[in-house]
Parts: structure tokens; C-alpha cells; sequence
């Protein structure tokens, strides 16, 4: 049975396995995983979801603040085991809901090149490409995208 969890980033199972994420993302990324890691530190993360399979941990995500009426989604993570199942999907979705009742109106994210699970992922749920923001601009193994959140109920 899956059970969603909403909370912040002082969440042990966040934690954990935002830990397998990196150990994931170095070997994906490696020369340049020190230069995307900067920008991934989690212990001011406010607006967590974690998934679970049965009771044990199997997914998370993030939203942060980036300006007044934009999220970004961060820390993004399905255990090997938990892919395929539509299961990042959910996460991504209740990070939206949780954003769309904070009164913001987007979504956005990066990505890599490295990660087609990923760039997949954003394009089912709507994401579109847009030009690489922030500290991700000129980087060329970077990918950027956003999604308007106007079709949430908010109740």
C-alpha cells in the first residue's frame, strides 16, 4: 500500500535516501558532480514528500522557494527497485498540489543530459523546456523546465 508523507527535510528517510540519490548522481555526473551538489544541500527544505511501499521509504522530492510565485523542484528519487511503477509521478504530482495550495503559480526544475529517466519523467507530467535559469545558465550538461500550476484544485 503507498502512503504519502508531507514533510520537511529533518525527515530521517528523507535524509537516507537523498543519500542514495547522491551516491547516484556522482557516478552519473562525475567530474561535474561537485559543481551540481552545491546547489542540492537539503537541511533548509521546508515542503518534503516521501512516498512509502508498504510502510518502508521508496521516494521523495522537494520544493523550494525560487521567487515570489515559483517552486523549484529538488531532490528528486525513486529507489531502483520502486522505478517504473509511476511512482516518481506521484511524487511529483502531490510536490505540485503542495505548491498550487501555497498560492504558487509554477514549477520549476533542472536536470542533465545524464539523466534520460529523468527528462522523461518532467515531459509525461507536462513539463516543457525552457531556457536553463539561474545557475544553470551556459551549462550545457544542464536541462531546464517548468510547468504552470493553474489546474490544481486548491481546497
Amino acid at each position: 500500500m503507498i502512503k504519502v508523507l508531507r514533510t520537511n527535510s529533518k525527515n530521517q528517510n528523507f535524509i537516507d535516501l537523498v543519500a542514495l540519490l547522491d551516491t547516484e548522481l556522482a557516478i552519473r555526473d562525475r567530474e561535474n558532480h561537485a559543481f551540481y551538489n552545491q546547489f542540492n544541500k537539503i537541511d533548509q527544505l521546508k515542503h518534503v514528500v516521501i512516498l512509502f511501499d508498504n510502510e518502508l521509504p521508496i521516494a521523495c522530492g522537494a520544493i523550494k522557494v525560487f521567487e515570489s510565485e515559483v517552486m523549484e523542484v529538488k531532490r528528486m528519487y525513486t529507489k531502483p527497485e520502486g522505478r517504473g511503477k509511476g511512482i516518481a509521478s506521484q511524487v511529483l504530482t502531490e510536490l505540485e498540489k503542495w505548491a498550487s495550495q501555497l498560492s504558487y503559480k509554477k514549477c520549476i526544475l533542472e536536470t542533465g543530459f545524464k539523466q534520460p529517466e529523468a527528462i522523461a519523467l518532467y515531459k509525461k507530467n507536462g513539463y516543457r523546456k525552457i531556457p536553463n535559469y539561474g545557475q544553470y545558465t551556459g551549462i550545457e550538461n544542464s536541462l531546464c523546465f517548468e510547468k504552470k500550476l493553474d489546474m490544481f484544485d486548491i481546497e
